[in-house]
């Protein structure tokens, strides 16, 4: 039986940020969505780049392991690229991104993960998650040492162990599965999953029968709870090719989609190669605000609302009912920059006119530059942290990092191969070549900080 995907995407900047990082794509043999990280255009660049070298697999006729040796080979490809374009231009320097993919091939569905976005799988009304996150909060969970609840208000849920960075080592997990008739496949950012319950996104699936109507229904919950991360969903339902006919044009949202104007978009393998390619290697920012690239009214509507609800914001400061809303952004704080130190910040990165919705509360003394460039590139765009008492843990987990970088480098190291270490080192280093920590809590792996 030929399977296909019945598919929709949709992508929101979301309630704060200025510019989406995220990329998505749909297809009807390829799903796909990259959340980037490292900076106003690193970010953009790096999730665009990896969707861009992925979307002529669609539609590709493949067989046996063959799907997944080419999915890992086009990723392999595209996460090189990265660490070529980082080492040309500096000022990428650390950008990365997460991905996850879902490729079909005959009956069968290859999926690549790599990061802390998350996949679905909703069948016979029963979800269940796909993906493992790769996330430092995730491996307390898997050792036991705080439980699932814990985790979602854990002040260093942003940390992830595992993205691509343009090193050979970043590798993503691969699985296969059998494609079934009935069967609902769903990616989305962390701008959804972080802000929205989910018994609350278990009810959407199951209970929103259109592709489209899902994905648009998702991401207004994530707005309507104020998510100040980029929101990205990607939708895909299995369906027997030769009873329906779904659409063979792809939608492509987010960091990677079309440019302001009129262009068609693709409905070749090639052409969508070469028009994300295009865009990828850009690093144009015109257009960044222009979110929703699906066609049709419920886009339209769904940008209206957004920005309708930024002026109601805006209206609600500016008139008699503003201090309201001041006062709750000065309950927020984030670590940032300030004078090339890691500073605690109270309220929210936002400008209202001239006023400023935040101020430096404590300058720590750890260094930017004794951090790795990722994380560098991540606290540029400021780190939230919910609470004062989270934001001094995370500055104090920065400042173990930073002691290690600079022991790697007085032994001629490079900082990002130093391990982590989430306690305070002792004051004698290992034998090992990093500072000794406790054994029970390093990941196996150097975490990026995601922003927001």
């Amino acid at each position: 039986m030929p399977f296909a995907f019945h598919y929709a995407a949709l992508s929101d900047v979301g309630m704060v940020r200025s510019n989406n990082q995220d990329s998505g794509y749909a297809g009807p043999h390829l799903l796909a969505m990259a959340d980037g990280m490292g900076g106003h255009a690193g970010g953009d660049i790096a999730s665009s780049t990896v969707v861009a070298a992925l979307v002529d697999l669609d539609g590709e006729s493949f067989g046996g392991s063959e799907a997944g040796s080419a999915l890992l080979e086009r990723i392999a490809s595209a996460n090189a690229e990265l660490g070529d374009r980082a080492t040309a231009e500096p000022s990428l320097a650390g950008m990365g991104t997460t991905l996850i993919a879902i490729l079909r091939f005959r009956d069968k569905l290859v999926l690549a993960h790599i990061g802390d976005s998350r996949a679905f799988l909703v069948r016979d009304g029963e979800i269940t998650q796909l993906t493992k996150d790769h996330s430092f909060v995730q491996t307390l969970v898997d050792e036991g040492r705080i439980t699932p609840e814990e985790a979602v208000h854990h002040p260093q849920r942003s940390l992830v162990t595992r993205v691509l960075t343009g090193q050979p080592t970043d590798e993503p997990d691969i699985v296969v599965r059998q494609a079934r008739v009935g069967d609902r496949y769903v990616i989305a950012s962390d701008g959804l999953t972080d802000f929205v319950a989910a018994d609350t996104i278990a009810e959407v699936l199951t209970g929103t029968a259109d592709p489209a109507e899902t994905c648009e229904r998702l991401v207004a919950l994530s707005l309507r709870a104020g998510a100040p991360d980029n929101v990205t969903v990607v939708v895909g339902d299995v369906v027997d090719a030769t009873k329906t006919h779904p659409s063979t044009v792809p939608q492509v949202v987010g960091a990677a989609a079309r440019e302001r104007g009129t262009r068609p978009i693709p409905t070749t393998p090639a052409a969508k190669a070469a028009q994300l390619a295009r865009t990828a290697a850009g690093g144009d920012d015109e257009g960044d605000d222009l979110t929703l690239a699906e066609e049709g009214p419920r886009s339209r509507g769904a940008r209206v609302a957004r920005w309708l609800g930024i002026v109601a914001l805006v209206a609600v400061v500016v008139v008699g009912g503003g201090y309201a809303a001041y006062r709750w952004t000065q309950q927020q704080f984030y670590v940032g920059i300030d004078n090339g130190q890691v500073t605690v910040f109270q309220g929210v990165q936002q400008k209202l006119g001239p006023l400023s919705l935040s101020q430096p509360v404590e300058t720590s003394d750890v260094a930017v530059s004794d951090l790795p460039a990722i994380y560098q590139s991540e606290l540029a765009d400021g780190t939230d942290a919910g609470s004062r008492a989270q934001a001094d843990s995370l500055v104090a987990t920065l400042r173990v990092q930073a002691a290690a970088c600079r022991y790697a480098r007085e032994q001629g190291q490079q900082c990002q191969s130093v391990p982590p270490t989430w306690t305070q080192p002792s004051p004698t280093p290992s034998t090992s070549g990093s500072p000794s920590a406790s054994p029970t809590t390093s990941p196996s792996s150097t975490p990026s900080t995601k922003a927001g």
